[in-house]
């Protein structure tokens, strides 16, 4: 089902990194050579909703070199629009990653310091211009973490988004490795989420953002909902909230997904994950397969499982991107998961 229409056009802001991976599961302390992939949250939200076939336009900035060409290209392939970003600054931010396994976790190093994106002046982007025939903005809790500076643009491109009526939707996205400016996620997040009528979030971040506290011996579904209840007195705009889950049972991976739309609850089925080939931009998946299908209007369980599927199939894709199509992502619900080949 498919009745997007051709105005629908949503914009984000974040900043565009280069993925530096660990090359054949080596340590960051054994590495020889590295893999790069393109990523960053907003992005990553940005090319799988251009495959699904909605207009993105994806806001950034970047030092004007051929480094950032080389992550331009990534986004053009998939067909989002950069036009709006701007460049200055003398480089991109990096982020090297170590693959774990069955035994012990993924490490993350950041090199974002003082970045392109880092370092964005406040005035820097005409939001009233750049947001024009937006009707979607879209933004993740990454941005304020990386510098206050992008906290204060991106609180600007929201205020903007919001004076237009454009929806907003928000991703809550706790880093803990970034936040090292001098301010505390507590007294940023709150003010900016407050505009959000779509989030994204967790029951973690939520409370870091929020201190909002659910009894862990509590089922996930009371939690969620507990949590929905809470935060809609801090973000009085919130019509939609969606979780993705993830529970591991030895050497599988439960992945689920809740959604509460207008006023209903609604939860995927779960699904076992037995080999994952790459979980980082997972979140990101779940979040763009939640806009299409809040877009495309369709019903609040076919949102759900939108989303979940979405989230699921990522992990089966190496990199930062979500490569799939509509058609896989509905095979997969009506299917699940498949060893047979497609011929």
């Amino acid at each position: 089902m498919n009745t997007n229409t051709p105005q629908t056009k949503i914009a984000t802001f974040g900043e565009l990194l280069l993925r530096m991976g660990i090359a054949n599961g080596n340590r960051f302390t054994q590495a020889k050579e590295m893999q790069v992939h393109i990523g960053g949250a907003e992005a990553n939200v940005c090319v799988l909703l251009s495959q699904l076939g909605i207009n993105t336009n994806y806001i950034t900035r970047l030092p004007s070199n051929d480094l950032s060409q080389l992550a331009l290209n990534e986004l053009h392939k998939y067909n989002v629009n950069t036009t709006d970003c701007i460049y200055g600054g003398d480089r991109i931010g990096l982020y090297f990653i170590e693959s774990g396994n069955q035994i012990r976790q993924s490490q993350v190093i950041y090199d974002r310091n003082n970045s392109a994106f880092a370092t964005i002046a406040e005035d820097a982007i005409n939001w009233d211009q750049v947001l024009e025939n937006t009707t979607h903005f879209h933004w993740s809790g990454i941005s304020p973490g990386v510098s206050n500076e992008a906290g204060l643009v991106c609180k600007k491109a929201i205020l903007a988004a919001h004076n237009k009526g454009i929806t907003i939707s928000s991703d809550f996205n706790f880093r803990t490795k970034l936040w090292q400016y001098g301010k505390s996620p507590s007294e940023i997040m709150p003010e900016l989420l407050y505009y959000s009528t779509i989030t994204v979030a967790d029951l973690d971040s939520t409370e870091i953002y929020f201190d909002i506290k659910t009894d862990k011996n509590d089922s996930d579904s009371n939690r969620f909902l507990k949590t929905y209840e809470l935060l809609k007195e801090k973000m009085p705009h919130l019509q939609t909230l969606a979780m993705s889950f993830r529970k591991s049972e030895g050497q599988t991976h439960l992945y689920s997904g809740m959604l509460f739309h207008e006023g209903n609850f609604y939860e995927s089925k779960q699904y076992l994950i037995h080999l994952v080939t790459d979980q980082i931009g997972s979140g990101d998946a779940f979040t763009a397969g939640l806009l299409y299908s809040l877009k495309n209007n369709l019903s609040g369980q076919e949102c759900i499982d939108w989303a979940t599927a979405c989230g699921v199939i990522k992990q089966s894709v190496v990199g930062d991107f979500a490569i799939t199509t509509p058609e896989e992502i509905n095979h997969f619900i009506k299917n699940g998961s498949s060893n047979r080949i497609n011929r």
